[in-house]
């Protein structure tokens, strides 16, 4: 599973956006949420950022969420150990190493599988998210966004921790990690993509698709 290292610097990322670009935290419609209308900003910044990180948070927490929730399924008994990441010391959550690959996958793939459905589900409630005023959505969007981004170029770099969501799929369904990489990073693309062009409807079911073959994957092992 993935090393709390990497979420922490996901969440640096994010609050570095937070910080520099209130703008596009605090945009909001001004009739009935038209993707035409000017954006406006809001009265309070300070409580918009505070917001939009509340909701990177909570992003961090579903992603883990959803690798615990298997691990308790699967009575994988997860626990911590400690990584380095570069000469940095930390540490990851962990589970037995003599799961089925099948079981395997499942776990590590869970926390992107979450991520994948709070994207649809908020890019379907809200079309025009970009220019509604709703920073901690936002942040949640942003934080699911940029991790699978982060987790696709680690993924090509074959770096960091063997605990490794990335690694850990690719180990259990014997490919390379860098297919991993590109099946992660293909729906958070997209979906930032549909972010800013809702009415994409290639998009759209691009990412859709994108998303329903990852979990087709699992079916690959046994």
């Amino acid at each position: 599973m993935s090393a709390v290292l990497f979420h922490s610097t996901v969440l640096g990322i994010v609050a570095f956006i937070a910080a520099f670009l209130p703008v596009s935290v605090s945009a909001q419609t001004s009739s009935g949420g038209d993707p035409t209308t000017p954006a406006q900003t809001d009265e309070h910044p300070l409580r918009d950022t505070v917001e939009f990180l509340a909701g990177s948070a909570i992003g961090l927490g579903m992603h883990e969420g959803g690798h615990l929730l298997f691990d308790a399924m699967f009575d994988a008994r997860p626990g911590l150990a400690g990584v380095h990441f570069g000469p940095i010391p930390f540490f990851a959550i962990t589970h037995r190493n003599n799961l089925t690959p099948r079981r395997e996958f499942t776990i590590s793939s869970a926390g992107f599988w979450v991520q994948e459905v709070s994207n649809e589900w908020l890019l379907t409630r809200r079309p025009v998210l970009r220019r509604r005023h709703a920073p901690l959505a936002k942040g949640l969007f942003a934080f699911n966004v940029l991790n699978s981004v982060g987790y696709a170029f680690v993924a090509f770099a074959r770096a960091g921790p063997a605990e490794r969501d990335t690694r850990g799929m690719a180990a259990s369904i014997g490919v390379d990690e860098r297919v991993i990489g590109a099946l992660v990073l293909a729906p958070a693309l997209l979906d930032a993509y549909r972010y800013f062009r809702p009415d994409a409807r290639w998009a759209k079911w691009g990412s859709r698709s994108a998303k329903v073959g990852s979990v087709v994957l699992v079916l690959k092992r046994r």
